[in-house]
């Protein structure tokens, strides 16, 4: 397994990857916590390319460029919104993670930064949507040349050691 895994606290709109993940909403036009943060540091110029996507459905994404950010892409990715686990849920937020690794792959990016997805107000368990991120996207570097690194940006102490747990029941140093 490769070990470019890694888990941070801090703010994804400021970090220096080839392509940050936005955890977004179907509209892909903006919203609150991560989405709003990111589209408030990218500027004018990313709402109006989503605007000429056509939205997103739940599991895929769609990527842009990153206008005001460090990065060069913004991947977007529709999380599912939990509702007791029943609905399929768990399926959709790994094809999350696999597809915006595929678009990843097909750009180059070389390091790409996550949010966790699905787990603000669409209410998914930290310590199972850990779980999931981090099986697929280690099926997916296992398999793949790119990307070499995938981080993981927590704000908040709560998801940062839910992530940590998750690496530790993995044995993978998060770094």
């Amino acid at each position: 397994m490769k070990s470019g895994i890694r888990v941070a606290r801090g703010d994804i709109t400021v970090c220096q990857v080839d392509a940050i993940v936005n955890a977004a909403n179907n509209t892909l036009l903006g919203g609150g916590g991560v989405d709003g943060a990111i589209h408030r540091a990218a500027g004018p110029d990313l709402l109006a390319e989503c605007r000429g996507l056509g939205g997103c459905r739940t599991g895929d994404a769609k990527i842009t460029g990153a206008y005001g950010l460090p990065a060069k892409y913004v991947i977007h990715t529709v999380g599912p919104v939990w509702q007791g686990g029943r609905s399929g849920e768990s399926g959709l937020l790994a094809s999350c993670y696999r597809n915006s690794l595929a678009l990843a792959e097909t750009h180059q990016c070389r390091c790409v930064a996550f949010p966790a997805i699905s787990c603000g107000a669409y209410g998914y368990p930290l310590d199972q949507a850990a779980d999931i991120a981090l099986e697929a996207v280690t099926e997916f570097l296992d398999s793949h040349a790119m990307p070499e690194t995938v981080c993981w940006v927590m704000f908040d102490e709560g998801t940062y050691a839910a992530w940590e747990r998750a690496c530790g029941d993995r044995g993978i140093d998060p770094g």
